[in-house]
């Protein structure tokens, strides 16, 4: 991801950046998606080693067709 940033700032110290709308959006998703993926490691190291299920087979169970 190529970020465009423009820095502003009073007497010599920047204090706010501003990027383009699209690149903000973007980075607004990776960093959602990365706490996304901090949560989903977070849980499964909770779970430890329960049992799992394998989607075919809770398809199978449910008497519904994978596609």
């Amino acid at each position: 991801m190529n970020l465009h940033p423009q820095f502003i700032g009073q007497e010599g110290s920047e204090e706010y950046v501003v990027l383009p709308i699209e690149e903000f959006r973007a980075l607004t998703e990776t960093l959602e998606d990365y706490a996304d993926l901090q949560d989903l490691r977070r849980a499964k190291e909770a779970e430890g080693p329960a049992p799992t299920t394998s989607l075919a087979d809770v398809a199978a169970q449910l008497g519904l067709k994978q596609g």
